[in-house]
């Protein structure tokens, strides 16, 4: 394994792989999130907090970006043809049935998170998957019902 691989895992929580599913560093407020490659070759590491990241693999460094407009937790993190990236869901870790509708957008070129709009569901562990034309499906996960976690039957579109 490379030393970008033993960072890179190292962040994800992986000590022996590079997978960049979810990661965690207890030096930072990130616990599980997400890492997205970038058209430029870095990694957005962004969620389990508020906190985000870029992973350099060919410096093999980690380097502070802007932080998201709230800490997210099971939030799926998309890349989309603009560059940007399309975050959404999740909840806080803290408050186990409280979970986000809201949405927003990382845009590498200033290093910024912004709002993006809501679900028509807060939903969380759910995926989102981009289209052919653009357009982010969002499938499944869960939600809060009366403060029972349940799982979602339901897909919705981001523009």
């Amino acid at each position: 394994m490379g030393a970008g691989q033993k960072v890179i895992g190292a962040l994800l929580g992986h000590s022996d792989s590079a997978t960049t599913e979810r990661h965690h560093r207890p030096e930072c407020d990130h616990g599980p999130g997400r890492a997205t490659l970038l058209p430029s070759g870095k990694v957005l590491v962004a969620g389990g907090g508020a906190s985000a990241e870029l992973y350099d693999p060919v410096a093999g460094t980690l380097t502070a970006t802007g932080k998201m407009t709230v800490a997210r937790y099971g939030q799926t993190a998309t890349l989309l043809p603009s560059g940007k990236v399309f975050i959404a869901g999740g909840g806080p870790e803290v408050q186990l049935y409280s979970i986000f509708a809201s949405a927003e957008l990382y845009d590498p070129g200033a290093g910024t998170f912004t709002l993006a709009g809501s679900m028509s569901v807060a939903r969380e562990d759910h995926t989102a998957t981009l289209l052919p034309n653009g357009k982010v499906l969002i499938t499944g996960g869960d939600y809060n019902s009366g403060g029972f976690m349940m799982v979602l039957a339901s897909a919705e579109l981001y523009q």
